[in-house]
C-alpha cells in the first residue's frame, strides 16, 4: 500500500503544479479505482466535465458505474466513448467500450 501512497502524492503533486492536465488527473483516478472508488468515480467525472475528448476516460467510469450497479449510468457513459471513438478514429477503443457495453447486463 505504501507504494500506491506514494504514488498518489506524487500524481497529486502533479496536479498541483499543472491541474490542467487530464493524463494525470486519470491517473489519479486510476490509483484510486481498486482502494477509494468514490474517489476514483470523482475524478473520472471531471475528467468527463473538464475534458470531454479524453477517450480512457469512459471505459474506466463506466466501470465503475457497473460496480455501483448504476447500469443506466454506465450505459450513457459508453454511448458517450462510443460516439467519441468513432469521431477519433480509435478502433481499439471502440472496440473495448463496445464489448463492456454488449457484457453491461451480464454484470
Amino acid at each position: 500500500m505504501a507504494t500506491n501512497n506514494n504514488r498518489i502524492a506524487q500524481l497529486l503533486q502533479f496536479i498541483k503544479d499543472e491541474p490542467g492536465d487530464p493524463f494525470t488527473i486519470y491517473c489519479l483516478a486510476t490509483e484510486y479505482k481498486a482502494s477509494e472508488p468514490e474517489k476514483a468515480l470523482a475524478y473520472y467525472q471531471a475528467l468527463i466535465a473538464d475534458h470531454p475528448d479524453y477517450l480512457p476516460t469512459y471505459y474506466h467510469l463506466a466501470e465503475l458505474y457497473i460496480h455501483k450497479n448504476d447500469l443506466q449510468a454506465a450505459e450513457k457513459t459508453l454511448t458517450a466513448g462510443i460516439r467519441l471513438a468513432r469521431k477519433q478514429n480509435d478502433p481499439l477503443a471502440l472496440r473495448e467500450l463496445r464489448n463492456l457495453q454488449n457484457n453491461l447486463y451480464d454484470y
